[in-house]
């Protein structure tokens, strides 16, 4: 069963993507891992990989899509996958259809705009260990302190709320079209608040994947 998930940064797809891989043994299939592990291959699709990675420039949706077909052809992809980050455009979930890729089933995590700025413009982490607080949701004992180390807790450049909204903009132009798209297609779909307690909704999710399977 392959799978997406749908929905703008801070919507908790995450949490979510470790239940799922956890309940039905697949992986979470990450483009940015396949394209690290494609550079240290040295296999001709992974030479042009490194060449276009060094020029800092984007990689073509046909070498993602390479990428992914080689990647689902490995034995802890036997049950499907789920992907992360991908298709990020229709015509990447195109391209996924033209090379024969089957998706079972999306699910999309809704979540207001104001929300998913309070929930990611008020993290807090501690650098050395990779510890993350919330001012709201987790707070420190100390404020801008780290439980353990007592060391000083940043916000990270991507946690600022002006680089949020830009990212959520990305999103709404790029991503959000693709709800339309696959609505619009056989998979099955299902659509969430994504503002619950993040284990009734990974119930509603089992619920609805039960039926997929």
């Amino acid at each position: 069963m392959n799978i997406i998930l749908l929905g703008p940064p801070g919507s908790g797809k995450g949490t979510q993507a470790e239940y799922i891989c956890a309940e039905y043994s697949i992986p979470q299939l990450s483009t940015g891992d396949m394209l690290r592990s494609a550079v240290k291959s040295g296999t001709e699709l992974g030479e042009k990989t490194k060449a276009i990675m060094a020029k800092g420039d984007l990689v073509p949706d046909d070498i993602i899509l390479g990428l992914v077909k080689d990647r689902l052809g490995d034995s802890d992809c036997q049950n499907g996958c789920l992907f992360d980050g991908f298709p990020r455009t229709v015509p990447q979930a195109e391209g996924l259809r033209g090379i024969g890729i089957v998706i079972d089933a999306v699910v999309e995590l809704k979540v207001p705009e104001s929300t998913v700025v309070d929930r990611i413009s008020g993290r807090r982490t501690h650098l050395p260990s990779g510890r993350i607080y919330h001012e709201s949701f987790n707070p420190p004992k100390v404020e801008g302190r780290d439980d353990i180390t007592g060391e000083e807790l940043v916000q990270r450049p991507d946690d600022r709320e002006d680089v949020i909204r830009e990212r959520l903009n990305v999103y709404l132009s790029q991503t959000a079209p693709l709800i339309d798209f696959y609505r619009g297609s056989d998979c099955e779909y299902l659509e969430l608040e994504g503002t619950g307690i993040a284990s009734d909704i990974a119930n509603q999710i089992h619920t609805f994947l039960k039926k997929v399977v």
